[in-house]
């Protein structure tokens, strides 16, 4: 648990190794707010986060989650259970999941199978309909003296949106500002890949969704995968260069008997060869022990965005 600076804290949820997933706290005049949850495996230490800062739970007003992914929202209907005040803001796209979670339990689980699910997720509570707010593109909120406002950014899933704090100067990207690990970080500073895990990964959207969180100029992004990242312009490139990078290397595996296979062998060795240009010091164990769950969800993303569009 680290407070990044004066009224955030990021929580880490322990979501499958330590610091590969955060949830946000949000403090101001009083109130609170959590941006994501991990899965209902977390929901302890964000109740923790809450006691130790002396925070009540009548007064969080919010559960907001940038897309409804499990390993972003997989814990908000048992939080939701704990703060009798707290509304869930989603994407309008998200919220009848959130509602109903069966088709999203199912389409985890056939991502990940119902080993690593009961594992990782533990049981996914519904929240009451009257409990979850959708919210458009352009909508607010007020928390003590902070103004929220939500934008939606598609290519990573369909139902992401982010949250622009303009008094902080600050966004909540969840996973439309792509991955960065502290672990991959070198005295160049803060390395970042994109994420196009399945199944509505969009090029062009993911273009788009950066550019957007660009143009607001914030002075930090607040990432899931993991907290804080600064030097935004350099980084966003990177982003960009990725998506490129990624689509080619998905188009070069087509004639490849093991599509997705072929695709996670180009990655790695793609990613690699940044995280060499980064000067990063750790070898092929330390490389693979980062990136290769990213790597299996990027590759399978992509495969099936090929598969979408007949590329």
């Amino acid at each position: 648990m680290d407070g990044v600076e004066p009224g955030i804290t990021a929580i880490d949820t322990e979501y499958v190794r330590p610091r590969m997933d955060a949830s946000h706290l949000i403090v101001d005049s009083g109130r609170a707010a959590f941006v994501d949850t991990g899965t209902t495996l977390s929901v302890p230490r964000l109740l923790a986060a809450l006691e130790s800062r002396g925070i009540a739970r009548d007064a969080v007003d919010y559960i907001i989650l940038t897309h409804i992914h499990l390993d972003h929202a997989g814990g908000a209907g048992r939080l939701a259970e704990c703060l009798p005040a707290a509304r869930v803001l989603v994407h309008p796209r998200g919220a009848a999941h959130l509602h109903e979670p069966a088709r999203l339990v199912a389409a985890t689980k056939a991502v990940y199978g119902e080993r690593a699910f009961a594992a990782h997720y533990g049981e996914i509570a519904p929240i009451p309909a009257e409990r979850i707010t959708a919210v458009a593109d352009g909508d607010h909120c007020k928390l003590g003296a902070r103004d929220l406002t939500f934008i939606h950014t598609p290519g990573h899933a369909l139902h992401h949106l982010c949250v622009v704090d303009r008094g902080a100067n600050c966004v909540f990207a969840g996973d439309s500002f792509g991955v960065s690990y502290r672990e991959l970080d070198t005295d160049r500073g803060e390395f970042i890949f994109a994420t196009t895990s399945p199944t509505q990964f969009d090029p062009a959207q993911m273009h788009a969704s950066i550019d957007r969180i660009l143009a607001l100029r914030p002075r930090a992004i607040y990432l899931t995968h993991y907290s804080r990242v600064a030097d935004v312009d350099r980084l966003g490139a990177d982003l960009h260069a990725d998506i490129d990078a990624f689509v080619a290397i998905a188009r070069g595996s087509s004639g490849e008997a093991d599509r997705v296979g072929a695709i996670r062998a180009r990655l790695f060795d793609y990613l690699s060869a940044r995280l060499d240009a980064h000067a990063f010091s750790g070898g092929a164990t330390d490389r693979h022990a980062v990136l290769d769950g990213d790597i299996d969800l990027n590759a399978a993303g992509l495969a099936a965005w090929m598969a979408r569009v007949a590329v």
